[in-house]
């Protein structure tokens, strides 16, 4: 926990908590469930509270600074994701709709909305993350952005996903700092808040977009449900990874791609697959790519171009990938 140390701990009552649940049932239920319920009130916070700041996002030595604008009122959630280094970009979002700005392009894209960026925490299904994760609270606070937080660990059973320390805003549960960790506890990325603004401190008019897109290109990217298994496909998941989606997306007038989503309810890993075309894949390489925590596989079966796309160690998607049939006649 050295990565956290200073002079801002205090104890907090954490055990007495875990004690008076240890009463009431086994302890392995019980930790399972008092897992699952904080959990649940990180996610809640961040879909249900207004909240406006900016977070940066360390990747190696790399470092992006973002803006967001999150409030929940009358028509739903309405959010808008500014990122603030390189190329200006931003993403304003209704619901499960957004608006994705590319200035330097004069375009506009229309897509469904991503739930699953900072500070949100949880993906897909969340029963079996106990069954992978072990929690561990600390007795102790942190600052973040000048608010104290609750330091925990949600440490990983085995070597195909990654742990993480995470920092939770003690009054409202709100996630305000993350740290992915290798199997070893050496820090793979981080992300946490600079500076925040919560409930009535956050002025709606601040989703308002600054670029008039007046002329811009609009560009809608369609996707449709998709059976891969009843196409020929065949997937040896990882152990505590289910399918929570199966899309066909239209990304070109001639390119379509298929995505296998599947996650722990921590982390994700999509696998695309797209028509090898030799003209445009070529000079594609085969093999791995690290890009701070996410970790990306390539490979061609068949005609095709796999590629295991997600935040996990190289060797989970690595064994994704090469573990992935193709089996036309299965699709008859």
């Amino acid at each position: 926990m050295s990565a956290w140390r200073g002079g801002g701990w205090r104890a907090i009552s954490w055990r007495l908590l875990l004690g008076a649940c240890l009463c009431l049932t086994g302890p392995g239920q019980a930790a399972a469930a008092d897992l699952l319920n904080f959990l649940q009130q990180v996610q809640e916070a961040a879909r249900t509270l207004d909240y406006a700041g900016i977070y940066v996002y360390q990747q190696g030595h790399s470092l992006q600074a973002s803006r967001v604008v999150h409030v929940v009122d009358g028509t739903g959630e309405r959010e808008r994701l500014e990122v603030l280094d390189g190329a200006p970009r931003e993403c304003l979002r209704q619901n499960g709709l957004e608006q994705c700005l590319r200035p330097d392009h004069k375009l506009v894209v229309i897509q469904p909305a991503r739930s699953d960026h900072f500070p949100g925490l949880l993906l897909g299904n969340d029963q079996a993350i106990a069954d992978h994760y072990s929690w561990q609270p600390s007795p102790h606070t942190y600052r973040i952005a000048g608010r104290d937080c609750a330091v925990s660990d949600l440490k990983a059973r085995d070597h195909l996903r990654y742990s993480y320390r995470i920092c939770t805003d003690l009054k409202t549960h709100l996630l305000l700092k993350s740290q992915t960790l290798d199997a070893a506890g050496h820090l793979v990325d981080q992300v946490a808040f600079s500076s925040i603004r919560l409930g009535a401190d956050v002025q709606p008019a601040a989703l308002t977009s600054p670029w008039n897109t007046r002329d811009w290109r609009l560009l809608t990217e369609s996707s449709e449900t998709i059976d891969l298994k009843a196409q020929g496909w065949r997937f040896s998941l990882p152990a505590g990874f289910a399918p929570v989606a199966e899309l066909s997306r239209q990304i070109g007038p001639d390119h379509a791609v298929d995505q296998l989503v599947v996650s722990d309810g921590l982390t994700a890993i999509s696998i695309f697959i797209e028509t090898f075309d030799p003209k445009r894949d070529q000079n594609i390489r085969q093999g791995g790519l690290r890009q701070g925590a996410v970790n990306i596989y390539r490979l061609r079966l068949a005609s095709y171009w796999l590629t295991a796309v997600g935040e996990v160690p190289a060797q989970t998607v690595r064994d994704l990938a090469r573990a992935v049939q193709y089996v036309p006649r299965a699709a008859h």
